[in-house]
């Protein structure tokens, strides 16, 4: 047993060393340029908070930790073709041959649908959740945001963000491989919701307005999901029951 599936850990190894390599090269890369990175981070705080707020450090090195933390993501982000390539070339050998040849609408498929998930919580719910969040309290109490737990929230929600607008293009694949059809995601569909608000309530801050946010798009994400399923690989046509015996 160990030995057949040695190659693959051999293989899985190789596939993230390249990963971790591309990341460092991108991730110094980005923090020779950490300012104007983290200008753009900030940006969407700094619209949505009171003048007599501020963007503050509290900890020793919290400024430099902070650099770094936005620095991966910027290499994460720029990186992740990359790393969607890996991903396909990893279970490519367990694929067809007119399988393998979907490594390009993969890669670019994938890397769009990211892309549009972090662009719908930078442009969307970043200044719809902070001009609710940061300005509670109106004039009673003052915002004093840590820098580090803004990075960190941050970066949490745009590849929380990311990673859910890859539905479509997980499920495109499950039902090119046969897995999933268009009519086994219509009879899940009324638990995907209840899983889909579930996960957004987790992944978002404790504000309905974000989890609605999130939810909403999700959700029409998995009706196209049915789409791409009914395309590709739909469900064979229920048979007649023979009444006559």
């Amino acid at each position: 047993m160990l030995e057949e599936i040695r190659p693959h850990l051999v293989e899985l190894r190789q596939r993230l060393i390249k990963s971790v390599v591309a990341l460092l090269i991108l991730f110094f890369a980005a923090f020779s340029v950490w300012e104007p990175i983290m200008a753009w981070v900030v940006a969407p705080l700094k619209e949505a908070m009171a003048q007599n707020s501020q963007v503050v450090a509290i900890g020793v090195g919290e400024q430099f930790f902070s650099a770094i933390l936005v620095s991966f993501f910027a290499a994460l982000v720029v990186g992740i073709p990359f790393i969607f390539y890996q991903i396909w070339a990893f279970v490519s050998p367990g694929l067809y041959e007119h399988e393998k040849k979907l490594v390009i609408p993969f890669v670019a498929s994938a890397s769009i649908m990211f892309a549009l998930g972090a662009a719908f919580a930078y442009y969307i719910v970043f200044p719809m959740g902070f001009a609710f969040l940061v300005n509670f309290g109106g004039s009673t109490i003052q915002a004093m945001i840590s820098i580090k737990e803004y990075i960190d929230f941050f970066v949490k929600l745009m590849i929380a963000f990311g990673l859910s607008f890859e539905l479509p293009v997980v499920i495109f694949l499950l039902a090119k491989l046969g897995l999933v059809d268009d009519r086994q995601l219509m009879e899940f569909f009324r638990y995907a919701v209840i899983i889909i608000f579930i996960i957004a309530a987790i992944l978002t801050p404790p504000d309905v307005l974000s989890q609605v946010l999130m939810a909403i798009p999700l959700i029409i994400l998995y009706g196209i999901s049915i789409v791409v399923a009914r395309i590709v690989n739909p469900a064979p046509p229920y048979k007649e029951e023979d009444n006559n015996g």
